[in-house]
């Protein structure tokens, strides 16, 4: 039995971002996997990509001016169904909270957290309003709606109210060949491509944005170094400027002395060696639908200083460190690590093995589920 899907990956920003990393993946095993016929909706600039990694998949370039969000949202109600009909599709995916919402193809959604309701100081006024609608809109009228984690379909639940279908929990996995501890032999090339230099250094990785809780990271540090110079703390962070302001300047303003280096947006080809050649990672997150940094620290044989907030045990497990999410909270776990290298060894070695139960084969079959569940289970 197969279906015919048409995933609309026009969302996907030319930063990749947590989506682009998410359907990167994703859109190979979907196109490798016999019980799919999958075409790709997609912006032009993203066609080599999509093509080189997904020769099976059928790609529809969209126009360029969809590039502009509101013409993308316009071209998700209109042009979205009469490609969908064109082609034939059983299932509609898409795999950023919006969809179309005219049209008789069974539809599948991915949203990927619910912190637009039970964080919403942590998004702009535009953004979380715009999400929360969406979400309710996609629990209300998809056919099945597909999350992260546990906690984030809970999450939706709580917010949203009942589903119209069961939801579908699907955990991300990781590529365990690139992020692995053997990405270290490729330190000296990222250490030079970075400017990194060759001092230890504590790695974090994502978007400056508000629940990412980074304003506090810098502050536990900058306590750490001032308090135990020996430990040699130095935090360097790879990810581009999102809309947490204040700390977006702060790392701007950093001086020399500061023990803190801000990369900015990082090319997800030097990550893999950023990660495993880092003493640890911390990730302070106050909210995750999943927390792919976690895991892709984890793969890379690092061990990882996180919050129990919303999904990252679910990533964690008992391998995570963590730490309520408070600067003298994240000062005390960074130096009980950075204190103690054999337990960091051995938490890396776990991690790893914990990480390797993470596929992104069992993250397809498991959206392939959703495909047949949304069709009744026909072809």
């Amino acid at each position: 039995m197969s279906v015919t899907v048409l995933l609309d990956a026009t969302s996907v920003p030319a930063d990749s971002g947590g989506v682009g990393r998410y359907l990167r993946e994703l859109v190979p095993v979907l196109a490798r996997h016999e019980g799919v016929d999958l075409h790709v909706a997609c912006q032009r600039r993203d066609v080599a990509w999509l093509g080189e990694g997904s020769p099976a998949a059928v790609l529809h370039p969209v126009h360029e001016r969809t590039t502009s969000v509101p013409l993308r949202l316009v071209w998700e109600q209109l042009g979205l169904p009469r490609l969908a009909r064109a082609v034939g599709a059983d299932v509609v995916h898409s795999p950023h909270y919006t969809m179309p919402l005219l049209t008789r193809r069974r539809r599948v959604v991915t949203l990927h957290d619910a912190t637009f309701f039970s964080h919403p100081e942590l998004h702009g006024r535009l953004k979380g309003p715009f999400f929360r609608a969406w979400i309710q809109l996609a629990a209300r009228r998809a056919d099945r709606c597909v999350t992260p984690s546990r906690a984030t379909a809970d999450e939706v639940e709580r917010w949203a109210g009942p589903p119209r279908a069961p939801l579908v929990v699907s955990l991300h996995g990781v590529d365990t060949v690139r992020y692995s501890p053997g990405a270290r032999a490729d330190e000296a090339a990222a250490r030079l491509a970075l400017d990194l230099g060759d001092e230890p250094y504590v790695a974090f990785v994502g978007t400056i944005e508000p629940r990412k809780n980074v304003g506090p990271l810098l502050d536990a540090v900058t306590a750490l170094a001032a308090r135990r110079p020996e430990l040699r703390p130095r935090l360097v962070l790879a990810g581009g400027r999102g809309w947490d302001d204040e700390t977006v300047a702060r790392l701007e303003a950093a001086s020399p002395s500061d023990p803190w280096r801000w990369l900015g947006y990082v090319d997800e080809g030097l990550l893999p060696a950023f990660l495993a050649s880092s003493a640890l990672v911390a990730y302070p997150s106050v909210g995750e639908g999943f927390g792919l940094p976690i895991l892709e620290a984890l793969a890379s044989g690092v061990p990882v200083v996180t919050t129990d907030r919303l999904a990252a045990p679910e990533v964690g497990g008992d391998v995570a460190v963590y730490s309520e999410p408070d600067a003298g909270s994240l000062e005390l776990a960074l130096e009980a690590l950075l204190d103690d290298e054999p337990r960091r060894r051995e938490l890396g070695r776990r991690g790893r093995e914990r990480a390797l139960t993470f596929t992104w084969r069992r993250t397809g079959d498991e959206h392939v589920g959703a495909y047949l569940a949304a069709t009744g289970g026909r072809s």
